[in-house]
């Protein structure tokens, strides 16, 4: 297998990448999460390797969990208890074993996307 899994985060209501966010990699196994990865993105909100490189990467269903309460906690963002967006769990599936999966979160205190990137 060729492929490897890597993420960024883009704070889209300030206009600039997330640093210092915590993202947590599980890979789904039945009704078990089996965590494979944790990391913290860097000043341009990526991590500083592949989440999932080639030597681990693998088909399947995963889950990545970011972090974001703290970051908009630490950032100023957060506003009144509780949070509207806390914890962030994107939940996909890797079918293609050669191929490179690229999957970023654009966060704001108040919303969150993602898509497939390249």
């Amino acid at each position: 297998m060729t492929g490897f899994l890597t993420t960024h985060v883009l704070d889209t209501a300030r206009g600039v990448p997330a640093e210092g966010m915590e993202i947590t990699l599980y890979r789904l196994d039945d009704s078990k999460h089996v965590e494979l990865a944790r990391m913290r993105t860097n000043a341009d909100g990526r991590t500083d390797s592949p989440i999932l490189p080639e030597a681990a990467f693998a088909t399947g269903c995963y889950e990545l969990v970011f972090a974001a309460g703290d970051y908009l906690r630490a950032s100023g963002q957060a506003g009144a208890e509780p949070l509207f967006l806390d914890v962030v769990p994107i939940r996909f599936g890797i079918s293609d074993p050669d191929s490179h999966y690229h999957v970023p979160l654009l966060i704001s205190p108040f919303s969150f996307s993602t898509y497939r990137g390249s």
